[in-house]
């Protein structure tokens, strides 16, 4: 009789078990929908990767602080890697957003914050230029992290 039990307490236990992972997958997906991430691929012209890490430790920085606070991104992180090739980047800016919707009226929420750092619009624009004479901008692409169950 106790070997019974013991059985079907063995039993109950694995069908619960494996009830349960079924469930989790009881949507067809095996992941959820996780942040959104965008990055931008840079490659600094030959000499000037200092000044512009310069630039990204002040200014960018900066920005995406406020940014942060603001709740309009949950992160950010500056990664340098090893270029191949001359039309490779050198620096990737990732920056982080809750989901697709934090992106909604995302541009106008943060030139208010980028003219309260830089002055006003105009000066947003000339530091902009001043930029361009240290780093090309080879694109961007923006992704959603796929968080498996």
């Amino acid at each position: 009789m106790i070997r019974f039990a013991r059985r079907l307490l063995l039993l109950s236990t694995s069908f619960a078990l494996c009830s349960g992972a079924l469930l989790a997958h009881a949507d067809g997906r095996n992941f959820n929908d996780g942040p959104v991430i965008n990055v931008s691929a840079i490659r600094t012209v030959d000499g000037k990767f200092d000044e512009y890490m310069a630039w990204l430790d002040t200014s960018w920085k900066k920005q995406e602080e406020a940014l942060k606070k603001a709740g309009l991104v949950t992160a950010y992180r500056v990664l340098v890697g090893e270029p191949h090739t001359p039309n490779e980047p050198d620096v990737y800016l990732v920056v982080e957003y809750k989901n697709w919707a934090a992106l909604d009226g995302l541009g106008n929420k943060a030139d208010v914050i980028a003219s309260q750092i830089e002055g006003s619009p105009e000066k947003a624009n000339q530091a902009q230029v001043e930029r361009a004479k240290i780093r090309t901008v080879l694109g961007s692409q923006t992704l959603q992290v796929a968080e498996l169950k």
